[in-house]
């Protein structure tokens, strides 16, 4: 293992990617931690963090850029997301990559079908500038190739990681909640708009009708961005349309940032969980890969992860924006303990591949692979041609490959 850098969001802040930041960092051994601070973090940073990066302070960019080889990184893993970095479009990214005198490892946490031009321009030189992109679906490698004309040996595939859970009957954990009797259809992540909660509460009065004890409970903090800009308006909203409906008994919130340990006793009393995502291009999605790993059964909206990683009975997929398709799943899956069963465990099991220290060999070895090609062309060394080992990814679309080689300049168009 290379000494490895990590640049991210990273805990005590509140977004999924400084979860999956935290979680790659303590599996895989890496040294240490440039945290992207938003300047709204609450608490101080761990030990492993040692350089911040102030979101809209250019100059620090270029500055941790340098001092992380003089620290002895032999390389450095990007999280990217465009909103987790400063500048119009996260271009502050372009900064810090192009001052590295390190090779680059970058995870893509979003792959837009349809960027804008900057957008488009960005991606596209960060992926030129990195040793090595990784996405976590072959959904998203295919859109890479097409959108932003990526060569398809360029692009690693590994899964989003999620934590080895035991498969428990949820009847066995919902006392631990308050939650006894009741047949419980969670959603989780941090609150905001755009994940579809609405339709989820608004199909509950006919699931109620069949079956009186189901209750929906929305888990999760309001996210740290319209926190700041407009409070708790979103979750106000929420609760009106509950209110609206009839159904306070049988709609909750749980208005809390949870750790690992108690999200995964939330995800086991559950009996079903939902993704009722509006946003059908989103290529990644923690909260449904966390679900298959607690061994639920997923209703979803057929956005681009989820089709992926829900085909073959892993799950079930309902027509965006239908209120009657959604109730339905609903009520057939909460009357039918057996097929729920059934398509748990197939999801369960699907998941096993992706488990923590699994999806940990793999970015050990992409470290590895590119530390060791560090100064050398890509033409030059066998170890291109070297597959990710234990990379099995049940998506879909997609090309699976593992070789690389050199990106065509200008094959990307304009966006």
């Amino acid at each position: 293992m290379p000494v490895t850098a990590c640049v991210s969001t990273y805990p005590p802040d509140r977004c999924g990617i400084a979860s999956f930041a935290s979680d790659l960092v303590a599996c895989t051994g890496v040294a240490e931690v440039a945290a992207l601070d938003p300047g709204y973090t609450i608490g101080p940073y761990p030990a492993e963090v040692r350089r911040r990066i102030r979101r809209e302070v250019r100059a620090d960019y270029t500055e941790v850029a340098h001092t992380l080889a003089d620290r002895g990184a032999d390389i450095v893993s990007i999280q990217h997301e465009y909103g987790i970095w400063g500048g119009v479009d996260g271009a502050y990214v372009l900064d810090f990559v192009h001052a590295l005198r390190i090779p680059a490892v970058t995870t893509l946490h979003t792959v837009l079908r349809r960027p804008t031009a900057s957008q488009h321009r960005i991606l596209s030189e960060l992926i030129d500038a990195s040793a090595a992109t990784v996405v976590m679906s072959r959904a998203a490698a295919s859109i890479l190739t097409r959108t932003y004309g990526v060569d398809p040996w360029r692009v690693d595939v590994i899964a989003h990681g999620v934590p080895d859970l035991a498969l428990v009957p949820s009847d066995a954990i919902k006392p631990l909640l308050d939650l006894k009797g009741r047949q419980v259809i969670l959603s989780f992540g941090l609150l905001g708009p755009g994940k579809g909660y609405e339709a989820a509460i608004a199909a509950m009065p006919a699931v109620v009708q069949a079956v009186p004890m189901a209750l929906y409970v929305v888990l999760g903090a309001t996210h740290p961005d319209p926190l700041r800009h407009e409070g708790e308006a979103y979750r106000r909203k929420l609760e009106a349309v509950a209110a609206t409906l009839g159904m306070t008994e049988h709609v909750r919130f749980v208005d809390r940032f949870l750790g690992p340990a108690e999200l995964g006793t939330w995800l086991s009393a559950a009996d079903i969980f939902v993704t009722p995502y509006s946003n059908l291009d989103l290529i990644v999605s923690g909260p449904l890969s966390y679900a298959m790993a607690a061994g639920r059964v997923v209703v979803s909206t057929p956005f681009a992860y989820a089709r992926g990683r829900l085909a073959h009975g892993r799950g079930v997929l309902v027509e965006a924006g239908s209120l009657a398709a959604l109730a339905g799943a609903f009520i057939e899956l909460l009357l039918d303990p057996v097929r729920r069963a059934a398509i748990g465990l197939r999801a369960y099991e699907a998941s096993r591949a992706s488990v923590w220290p699994e999806v940990a060999k793999q970015y050990r070895h992409v470290f590895a692979r590119e530390a060791s090609l560090r100064g050398r062309r890509p033409a030059e060394s066998p170890a291109r041609r070297m597959p990710v080992p234990g990379r099995t990814l049940p998506d879909s679309a997609g090309p699976a490959r593992s070789p690389r080689s050199r990106r065509s300049r200008g094959s990307a168009g304009t966006g």
